[in-house]
């Protein structure tokens, strides 16, 4: 990415559709340079601007119902409400070794995500890192691997049952850093949303894991904790308790760390003091469904989805990629069981 301005994608809810104003615009920058792109994101703005001036003049409820996207040189944000409450911030670029949701917000504004705290570096708030064929690209040295931005296919805002939400798919090469080798390529769509039914913010994560031209086969492997894990603020590790679909404590690996398998797995803690509830969702369609869930709160918390690959390695085959679809729901509060039982089936059965 050469340029260092801003661009931002907005749009605005029904009753600015209701006044014969839509603004749904999809930015697809494969195949375009800097210059080429800014000059996409110039029309994009006077489009936008000339909305502001109509909605500041007709219903300022309008704007104040807007969700929005900007794309920096490091960092894709999300935005609700005016930009006064943030949905997420993805960091892609300039990053040690991946890309990662360095921020996730609860829909007060309640950050719930730490990023590389001095006891795990590698642990990059919310992330999704294996071993492929023998390369660790979870934990940062010893040459691990690397999850080289390529680019944004597509960043759009759309409309899914009537919700507005933010959505941009990137790819991604996993390279192998002693031979330079590409040892898988990566689609990962990462949507954002406020759902007001449920007072909830939800993350969708898709990636889509496909073996390079040339390969026709790559493996799968990796300790107990690998797959979409979720480092917590740190005034989230004390006092905070882990709940499941199934009502399991799961089986002790060592200390305190535990895996269950389940349909979804919630944390309920205290950021700042201020109670929050996150749930993570697996989808059935997932292979190894339902997902093996790794869980532990001494001497920090953590979360993560794993494929079960300490135990069975996975192998990718080139004719078949792999898909896995994963939500990160957070809340504010504590929220039971039963109501995260309700947005997981609400989001598995939505078209």
């Amino acid at each position: 990415m050469g340029w260092k301005r801003r661009a931002e994608v907005s749009l605005f809810n029904p009753a600015a559709v209701a006044a014969g104003l839509t603004l749904n615009p999809a930015i697809n920058m494969a195949g375009f340079e800097g210059e080429e792109i800014m000059e996409k994101f110039k029309s994009i703005t006077i489009i936008f601007l000339l909305v502001i001036s109509f909605l500041a003049t007709s219903n300022m409820t309008f704007a104040e119902n807007s969700t929005k996207i900007t794309l920096e040189e490091d960092i894709v944000s999300v935005y609700a409400d005016s930009g006064r409450i943030a949905g997420l911030r993805y960091h892609y670029e300039n990053v040690p070794f991946k890309p990662y949701v360095q921020e996730l917000f609860s829909p007060s504004g309640i950050n719930v995500l730490r990023d590389a705290p001095a006891d795990h570096l590698h642990h990059h708030a919310l992330m999704f890192a294996v071993a492929v064929d023998g390369v660790n690209f979870w934990e940062e040295q010893q040459a691990p691997g690397r999850q080289v931005h390529q680019s944004f296919t597509e960043v759009k805002i759309g409309k899914h049952n009537n919700i507005p939400n933010a959505c941009f798919t990137e790819q991604l090469d996993w390279i192998n850093p002693r031979s330079k080798e590409l040892l898988l390529n990566e689609f990962r769509t990462i949507k954002v949303c406020q759902v007001d039914e449920f007072k909830a913010t939800l993350l969708n994560w898709q990636s889509i894991l496909a073996v390079p031209s040339g390969k026709e086969s790559v493996t799968l492997t990796g300790s107990h904790y690998f797959g979409l894990g979720m480092r917590f603020l740190e005034s989230m590790d004390v006092g905070g308790q882990f709940n499941n679909s199934e009502g399991k404590t799961g089986d002790i690996v060592r200390g305190d760390e535990r895996l269950v398998q389940a349909r979804w797995c919630s944390y309920t803690a205290g950021a700042n003091g201020k109670p929050v509830t996150i749930a993570m969702f697996g989808h059935p369609d997932n292979l190894r469904h339902p997902t093996q869930w790794f869980t532990m709160t001494k001497p920090f918390a953590y979360l993560s989805a794993t494929l079960n690959l300490h135990r069975e390695p996975l192998k990718v085959t080139s004719d078949k990629p792999l898909v896995l679809r994963y939500a990160v729901a957070v809340w504010d509060n504590r929220i039971e069981n039963e109501q995260i039982e309700k947005v997981y089936n609400w989001w598995v059965n939505r078209k």
